[in-house]
This record gives structure tokens, sequence and C-alpha cells, in this order.
């Protein structure tokens, strides 16, 4: 089923002919003339910052959208280096070729597919087994059974294209008033301008090699970003640190859910696939029945708000991206020649990728935003007209405002909240009780889970990050850890990704849509001041279950006076504190 995504990415590298070594190698000459196949001496991904940016090579991933055609997509940061003049740059429409450098070389390394013939088969010699600078990595040689088969061929520009409808969205969701930033200062300060230009983020270069590929997979399949809902499972595809190393990083696979989606048709997409800086260009693909269909195009892989590192991947929709590209293209003679009508997107989209289980739904309907007027944090619906959340989210306030938004409609409902309970500060249960001056019909009640098993896939649910901006955002994940005082689960620990919001929003498991517990934190080092948003806990909702039992059938809330009672073990775990262990005294 990976086969589409791996087949479809390749790693682009840009560089001006009278700079750097891809001029070099172009000099050294090719292997085949046919193919365009060049010694392998890639280039890093980003040099550090020289003076002139583009006295330095670029790279970043990339999508073959149609092999017989030899169109590739990629994203377009790493050709405006090269710009002649960027003064207008922004307000066109598109650029083309003799906008840029007239010595700019491109090159699209990509794999060979199975079945091609051995001269365009590329082997590792002692050469090319030398360590690299960097990651310090040693790639393994053919003897290990592991030989490398890609191809690299020059590829000319057609055009680059920007995304407004992106661009809109994107804005209005990573304000810079909040803090987003989308490269570590330590990037910033390495690798120059390009990584913290946000100008540059929504624009896209469609390139044409110079020769064809493969006619065994003439196209790759398209479906439009409208389709998806959040916690669609997507794959994503891309080569960390461009050309670096593509002979171990080419088209490296990861594995997650469509956690938020935003703007015109859902032109902005959020997931929580990991990726690393180089993925950008490369693609989003979600599973159509047995096969793999692109639905988006990486941009950013790695974001920051406030310091805080939040594990998401933004992409762009590839229908978007199309309908710019074709529309700018029916301006030119460019869409005749090379035929871009034949890359348009499918327009449709089979019941499986549409469908969304129905445990999910009930999950979206039973998450809450909950606003004490000094922050915001998020919450579950255990009930019509009680929410559950954390002590730390309400902050002593006696009422707060409860927003909820339902998976079909745009606007948030807005109620009224008032604080039955919280538990002390002393208290390791970081837990408050909502009750709702009015209630809410047609949620359905989650079930509380009775059992836990290390392992088991969840989903987390919450306003982190993002606030009411688009709705709640899902992270998918495996229960790390379930830390248990003899028999009974006191927390719980996952791999999702959880940011500052997040507190108080619900654990479901992904099979059985039990309502596993809420998240109380995530893990922030003390020391460097780093934040872990993929170590977090969450406080078990078998500890709660008696209590809310009784308070929903009587009203009764001493059962929750119970979690200000607990013992110094539960305590210590809480800490993160180990029992200091009984020391025997030496007799010398």
């Amino acid at each position: 089923m990976l086969e589409a995504a791996e087949w479809s990415g390749c790693v682009v590298t840009t560089a001006q002919a009278s700079q750097g070594s891809i001029h070099k190698r172009h000099e050294r000459g090719f292997r085949n003339k046919e193919h365009y196949i060049v010694e392998k001496r890639n280039p890093s991904l980003y040099n550090k910052a020289p003076q002139t940016e583009c006295d330095g090579q670029w790279s970043c991933s990339g999508v073959i959208l149609d092999r017989s055609l030899a169109l590739v997509l990629c994203h377009g940061a790493i050709f405006f280096p090269f710009l002649k003049n960027n003064e207008n740059a922004f307000s066109k429409n598109n650029l083309l070729a003799e906008d840029f450098e007239s010595d700019l070389i491109i090159q699209v390394e990509c794999p060979s597919l199975h079945g091609t013939s051995s001269d365009s088969k590329i082997k590792l010699d002692a050469e090319g087994l030398q360590q690299r600078p960097g990651l310090g990595l040693i790639p393994l040689s053919d003897e290990a059974g592991l030989p490398t088969h890609q191809l690299l061929y020059q590829a000319q520009l057609l055009m680059l294209v920007p995304c407004p409808e992106f661009q809109m969205a994107f804005s209005r969701l990573f304000s810079k008033a909040e803090g987003w930033e989308f490269s570590s200062e330590e990037e910033k300060h390495e690798y120059g301008e390009l990584q913290k230009d946000l100008s540059y983020l929504h624009w896209f270069a469609l390139l044409k090699l110079r020769s064809p590929l493969s006619d065994r997979h003439k196209k790759i399949t398209f479906v439009p970003s409208s389709m998806l809902e959040k916690g669609c499972t997507v794959i994503a595809c891309g080569s960390p640190f461009g050309s670096f190393y593509p002979d171990i990083f080419l088209n490296s696979i990861s594995k997650g859910i469509i956690s938020n989606t935003a703007g015109d048709r859902n032109v902005v997409l959020l997931t929580d696939a990991r990726c690393l800086p180089g993925s950008e260009g490369g693609g989003i693909f979600a599973a159509e029945r047995d096969r793999l269909c692109l639905v988006g195009i990486i941009v950013v892989p790695l974001c920051w708000k406030a310091n805080e590192w939040v594990g998401l991947t933004v992409a762009c929709s590839i229908s978007h991206i199309l309908e710019n590209i074709i529309k700018s293209l029916s301006l030119t003679k460019a869409l005749e020649e090379n035929n871009i009508i034949a890359t348009k997107v499918e327009g449709f989209c089979s019941s499986d990728l549409k469908r969304v289980h129905k445990l999910t739904k009930k999950q979206i309907a039973s998450v809450v935003l909950v606003d004490s007027g000094q922050v915001w944090g998020s919450g579950v619906l255990v009930n019509p007209k009680v929410v559950l959340t954390c002590r730390h989210v309400v902050r002593n306030a006696s009422r707060v405002t409860v927003k909820i938004r339902h998976p079909t409609s745009e606007m948030f409902q807005v109620l009224s909240g008032q604080v039955v309970f919280s538990t002390k500060e002393s208290s390791p249960y970081d837990v408050a009780v909502v009750e709702l001056k009015d209630s809410i019909p047609g949620i359905p009640e989650p079930v509380l889970a009775s059992e836990y098993c290390t392992g088991m896939d969840v989903l987390i649910w919450g306003y982190g990050a993002f606030g009411e901006s688009c709705g709640p955002s899902a992270t998918s994940g495996v229960l790390s850890s379930v830390i248990s005082i003899g028999d009974v689960p006191v927390m719980l620990q996952t791999s999702c990704a959880v940011h500052g919001g997040s507190s108080g929003g619900p654990v479901f498991s992904s099979h059985t849509g039990e309502l596993l517990g809420i998240v109380a934190s995530n893990t922030r080092d003390n020391t460097t001041g780093a934040t872990y948003p993929h170590l977090n806990f969450s406080i078990p909702v078998i500890i709660l279950e008696e209590a809310l039992q009784r308070y929903k059938l009587c009203g009764d809330l001493r059962s929750f006076q119970e979690l200000n009672n607990v013992s110094h073990a539960v305590r210590n775990v809480w800490r993160l504190q180990r029992i200091p262990e009984k020391v025997l005294q030496s007799k010398l």
C-alpha cells in the first residue's frame, strides 16, 4: 500500500552553475545521458548562511505527479535565493524560469523502480562509504544487502505558483502575536533568512524532467482535502535533511492522523505524522481502499508556540495547489505543451475515505473549551450537564464559560458553567467538575474505561495550541505506560502530542471509544526549558468513576473529596519522585 508514496517521492536540489558542487558534478559527466545519472556526491541540505544566499545549494522533498509526463511538484522556497529581482515577486500570480538566474541548475533524485535496467542502478563505492560531516552516519554497503537504486535527473522550472487560499488561512491560524515560530534559533542563525521568511511558505514549484520516467506508474491519484475529516489516517512521505544523504533518508515514511483542518475546503492540513526539516515538499497521503491518494504537500514540518514545541506538521491541500497551477498555466502555452490538465484532481472519493468511524464523531461531540477568564483549556462532557476538566484550567473561578462546537457546525455554542468541585492545590489529582446552567441535548455519554492495557492505540482531543480557531484537534499515539499503586491505575502516560490548552482534554481508546482519562500535563525540562509534547500524563477515569456516578445520581460531591486524601505513594508518582530505598548501614 505504501508503494504509491515511495515511487512518487523525490529530492529536489537547486544551485547556481557558477557556484557550488552541483556544477562540478555536471562537468564530470553523467554515467547515462539518457537518464542523467551522475556520481553520488550529494550536497548537504542547507549550507551555512553565506554572504550571498545564492552562493549555496538548497534542497527539499518533492512529489512526482506524473511519471510519463515527467512532472514534479515541490516547495518553492528553495528557488527564492536565485530570484533576480524580488521587489515585486510576491505581488505576481506566478514566477517563470526567466525570473531566476539563467545559470540555475535543478536536479531531482528519485528511486528507480524494480524492473528497470541494471545500468540505472547506482551502487556505493569505497569513496561513497566515507563518513559524512554533520550527522556522522556511515551508510550500509551493498554487501549488507541494501543496494541503492536512485536516479538523478536534470529538470527545468515551468513555474512557481502561490496558493493565496493557504496564505490567508495560515495567517489567521498562526498569528505572530501568539508567538508562533517555524524554525529554531539555531536554524535561523545557521541557515540564513530562507528558514524564517514566512513569505515563501505558500509558493510551490512545478518542474519538468528532461527525460520521461518509467511508464510502469503513469500518475498519482489525487483526492480533494475537502473529503478529509479529523481522525483520518494519513501517511507522510518526505526526505529528512533533503539532499544530505538520500541513500538513507530518501522517502522516509511516517504515519499519523488528520489532527485538524482550516480554511477554504480544508486548504490547511494539520497532522501528527512526524516530519523533519527537508521534508518540505513531500506528500501527505490518505488511504483509499487498497491504495494511497495524495491529499497535501508538506509546508512546515516543525513549529513552536511561545517556545513550546508543537508536534504537528502543516501541509497545503494538493487540490488547491493544482487549481492555482492550472489557472496560471492556462495563460501560457505550458499547459498545452505539457498536458498539465492530465494531473487535475480526480474529484472522487470512496466511502472508505469519507467515512469517519462513529466512535470518532461521538468523541468530537463531547470535547469542550473551558474559559475561566484568565486561561482556557479543554474538558469533556461526561453527561449533558457535567464537564470534567483540570483544576489549573478553572483557576479558582466559581463560574466559567464553556464552548462546544458540533462536528457539523462552524459556530460555537456558548454556555455558562458553575465550578462545583475543584481539588486542593496539595492534591496530585488536578481535577475540577463544572455543572452547566443548561444541558446540551444529543450528546452521547462516553463509556468509562475499566481496564487499561499498555500499548493500546489512543486518541487525545482538545483545544491545545489553536484554541477555538478551528475546533478541537486530535493527536494519535499509544498508551505508553500505566502506573498503578497496588492494582489501581493512578497515572497514564501516552505518546500523543499535547500542548498548552490541551489540559482537561479526554483520552479515548481508538478501538472501543471508551474514555480512559483526562490530560493533566506534558513534560518540561526545568534545566533547558524544553517541553516534550509526546511525553504527557493523564488522570485515569477509573479514579473518578465512583464519584461521578454518585454525583450524577444524587448530586452528592462528597466522594470527590477523597481526591484530596490520597496516599504518599500516589503523591510521589505525580511528583515524578522515586521513594528512597532503605540502605543498610555498613558495619565497617
